[in-house]
C-alpha cells in the first residue's frame, strides 16, 4: 500500500464520530462492507444506497466525512462522482472500490481526486489502515494496484496500444456507451441527472477526440468497438 502525505494534515479526525455513505449496485457487499468498517469504528454512522445520485444529495444537504463508492456505480460513475463532490465545496473525501478485475479502471481514475483506491478483495486490515490514514488527511494505493500504478506513470500501460478510448474522460466514455445503445440525448440527461445540453457539449469533445462528425458515426464505431451491448 503507498500513503501519500497531503500538505496540511486534517487534525482530530481519528478520533471524531464519522458519518460514512457506502455507495455499490450490490446490497449484500453494502451490508459486508458496513460490518468491516463498524469493526473499526463502533461509533461511526453509517448509510448505503445502491444509487450513486443519491450520494450527491446527501453530500449537498448534509454533513459527511467519507463515501465509499463503486467505480462503477450507476447512474453516476465512481470518478464523476468525485468530481461532483468536489464541485460542492465540501471537505467530503471519496474512497473507490472496484473488483479485481476493475484493477485498469481504477488506475485509470487516479487523476479524479479521489481519496483512496482499493479492489474489493483487499484484507480487512489493509482496508481499514488506508482508510484511518486517509482520515489523518493522506491519499492512499492499495498494494494491488502500486505495480500498475508505476507502470503507468512510466508510460507503459498493459495492454494499452492507442486505445483512442484512452483519450476521453470517464463522463465521456459512459455517454458514448449510451449512445451506442442507440439512446436519445434526452434519455442520456434522465439517466445522467444531466442537463442535455451538458449532454451535447459532452458529445462535442467525443466526435473531436475520436474525429468523428456526428451521432450516426459514434454509434457505427461504438459497434466496431463492442460497445454497444446494454450495460
Amino acid at each position: 500500500m503507498v500513503i501519500a502525505p497531503r500538505l496540511q494534515q486534517q487534525a482530530g479526525r481519528l478520533n471524531d464520530p464519522l458519518r460514512v455513505l457506502l455507495v455499490d449496485r450490490q446490497p449484500l457487499f453494502l451490508a459486508a462492507l458496513a460490518e468491516v468498517i463498524k469493526g473499526a469504528r463502533p461509533q461511526v454512522r453509517i448509510e448505503t444506497m445502491t444509487r450513486s445520485d443519491q450520494a450527491i444529495d446527501a453530500v449537498s444537504t448534509g454533513s459527511i466525512d467519507l463515501i465509499f463508492c463503486e467505480a462503477r456505480a450507476r447512474p453516476l460513475a465512481g470518478p464523476e462522482v468525485v468530481t461532483r463532490v468536489s464541485a460542492l465545496g465540501k471537505a467530503t473525501r471519496v474512497i473507490l472500490l472496484g473488483d479485481p478485475e476493475d484493477r485498469s479502471l481504477l488506475v485509470g481514475a487516479l487523476a479524479c481526486g479521489a481519496a483512496g483506491f482499493f479492489t474489493k478483495d483487499a484484507s480487512p486490515e489493509e482496508f481499514m489502515e488506508g482508510v484511518e490514514a486517509i482520515l489523518a488527511g493522506h491519499y492512499v494505493i492499495a498494494r494491488d494496484l502500486v505495480q500498475p500504478t508505476l507502470v503507468r506513470l512510466a508510460g507503459q500501460v498493459p495492454g494499452d496500444s492507442g486505445n483512442p478510448l484512452d483519450q476521453l474522460s470517464a463522463a465521456e466514455r459512459t455517454i458514448l456507451l449510451m449512445v451506442g445503445q442507440a439512446q436519445s440525448i434526452r434519455t442520456i440527461a434522465a439517466n445522467r441527472g444531466i442537463s442535455q445540453k451538458t449532454v451535447r457539449n459532452h458529445l462535442a469533445n467525443i466526435y473531436r477526440k475520436l474525429e468523428l462528425r456526428n451521432r450516426s458515426e459514434a454509434i457505427l464505431w461504438s459497434a466496431r468497438m463492442g460497445l454497444t451491448a446494454p450495460s
